[in-house]
């Protein structure tokens, strides 16, 4: 297999008409807080928003399609055994030049080699100094993937697998994979300051940090060196509202010109407004409640399977997606992909799941720990009712649930120490394939601690069906892993959901990811 993908095109295609350029700041209404600003060490979709707009990729995903598209990277080429992966660097690209740096060169294959030696040598120099949990490489199990990384010359890169992996390259468009200055590394370890990667960003991308006050403003600036051309928008503002009435007040005052992501019941309302229009996307995501397979009781798979199939999700539904326009979740991912288990059904069944209990030996119910989504996603508009509704309904099978939520840091932090029974989660994919959402989440690589998922003969149909370019072989494995996955019950699933995004019709170039994510390179305001 081999593909060389042509630059001009694309490099012109990212380039903003000039003419149209009014210099006007561009305000987005974010609904969460970063983590962090170093892209490798974050899994979140708010933490993921903000890297999009500082850091490139060697690839990209040509919006609003699940297409890869060159970004650092100019064209690239998998070996026939998909093992190997050879890309030639762009040329003549800038990092940021900030008053905490000032690049001396332009991006190379230095850059590249350290940001994914990051993810797989805990013993490099940097990761000594700066010991990270790089989340979504760990779930990936990037470190037992790749066999090698060979710098061939400045501009030429290559990375060696193991093993065959047809999903492989896809994972250089990721937020993750966003590439690091080697120069900016080598000044902060110098320095002793090697946590400030976390603090103070260096990246290729579009807009540059200037700064940053926690669960209220993010600002940044255009990079006037951008290699896909100059950004209209000279200011670019994250205003972080946590509120989704806020958020809606806001953007229709003129406050904010693209917000996140609407719940159900704020659409009409924008909808009226003829300053804002509204932007959809039947998205690849998921919504579901993510059991501690470790601590008791939810280590019982009766007891998972009990909690499952007490949940009345018509009447969650009608709650929470009035609309009708979110499908209920059966599997791990959306029913649009290839490999999607048609045979897998819900059940809502109090009598077998009290049943299921007894036999467990909680005949008598048990207590359990139930923690809400603090954030609104749009496959979980209302994480706190959500609660309160399962809550009502294991309680009819004897189950008491006590509701807890944490600020969205602390609950990523806490879920990720597994102190919990059962939280609420969620996933968003961008390539279309079934790995996106099956490896990164319930593969063994992502237990590094014990509390998610790891199944043996699970573990290998996902691992074969990486390494089979058979389209029909590899559907065939995901439709058996499904069966496990349905059988053991890791999660509950929930819901599928259509994204609606609100724009002010003012604002020119803006385009929806499948993930429903924003990008705003090329994106101004008239």
């Amino acid at each position: 297999m081999k593909l060389a993908v042509p630059l001009l095109s694309i490099a012109l295609a990212l380039t903003p008409p000039a003419a149209h350029a009014q210099g006007k700041p561009l305000v987005y209404c974010a609904d969460a807080s970063p983590e962090g600003f170093d892209p490798g060490m974050w899994d979140s979709a708010s933490t993921n928003i903000v890297g999009t707009q500082m850091f490139d990729g060697l690839l990209g995903f040509r919006r609003p399609t699940t297409a890869l598209m060159p970004k650092l990277a100019e064209s690239w080429e998998i070996s026939p055994d998909a093992k190997r992966f050879t890309f030639r660097l762009r040329a003549g690209v800038k990092f940021h030049s900030r008053p905490w740096f000032k690049p001396t060169r332009d991006f190379n294959a230095d850059d590249v080699l350290f940001t994914f030696r990051r993810f797989i040598d805990p013993n490099l120099p940097f990761n000594r100094a700066f010991p990270a949990n790089f989340v979504y490489p760990q779930n990936l199990g990037l470190a037992r993937m790749i066999e090698g990384i060979d710098r061939i010359d400045e501009r030429t890169i290559r990375f060696r697998l193991r093993r065959p992996n047809v999903t492989f390259v896809a994972n250089f468009a990721f937020a993750w994979a966003g590439i690091q200055s080697a120069e900016y590394a080598a000044q902060l370890l110098k320095a002793g300051q090697a946590s400030q990667i976390n603090v103070q960003p260096v990246g290729t991308g579009p807009f540059m940090f200037k700064s940053y006050a926690k669960d209220d403003v993010l600002r940044m600036t255009a990079n006037p060196d951008y290699w896909g051309g100059h950004q209209p928008t000279p200011a670019l503002v994250f205003s972080i509202s946590r509120e989704p009435n806020v958020r809606v007040q806001k953007i229709a005052a003129g406050e904010c010109h693209v917000a996140a992501a609407l719940r159900d019941v704020d659409i009409a309302t924008l909808a009226r407004n003829p300053n804002v229009g509204i932007e959809k996307i039947q998205a690849l995501n998921i919504s579901y409640l993510s059991f501690n397979l470790k601590k008791p009781p939810t280590d019982r798979r009766e007891v998972r399977e009990a909690l499952d199939i007490a949940i009345d999700r018509d009447a969650i539904f009608k709650a929470l997606f009035p609309r009708g326009d979110a499908m209920q979740a059966v599997s791990a991912f959306p029913p649009s992909i290839p490999g999607y288990n048609s045979k897998l059904k819900n059940e809502f069944d109090p009598a077998r799941a009290k049943a299921l209990l007894a036999r467990a030996g909680f005949a008598n119910g048990l207590d359990i720990d139930l923690w809400a989504l603090p954030v609104q996603r749009s496959s979980n508009p209302n994480g706190q009712l959500m609660a309160q509704l399962i809550q009502q309904d294991w309680a009819r099978i004897g189950v008491r649930a006590h509701i807890k939520t944490y600020e969205w840091g602390e609950y990523l932090k806490r879920a990720n120490n597994g102190e919990h029974n059962v939280y609420m989660s969620g996933w968003s994919g961008e390539t279309g394939d079934a790995d996106d959402f099956l490896t990164p989440n319930l593969s063994c690589a992502a237990n590094k601690s014990g509390v998610k998922f790891c199944n043996a003969e699970f573990e290998g149909l996902i691992d074969e069906a990486r390494a089979t370019p058979d389209a029909g072989k590899r559907i065939a494995l995901y439709e058996r892993a499904q069966e496990i996955f349905k059988r053991e019950r890791p999660w509950i699933t929930m819901a599928h959901s259509t994204v609606y995004i609100p724009v002010r019709k003012d604002v020119v170039g803006f385009k929806m990811a499948p993930n429903g994510s924003v990008d705003f390179a090329g994106v101004y305001r008239k």
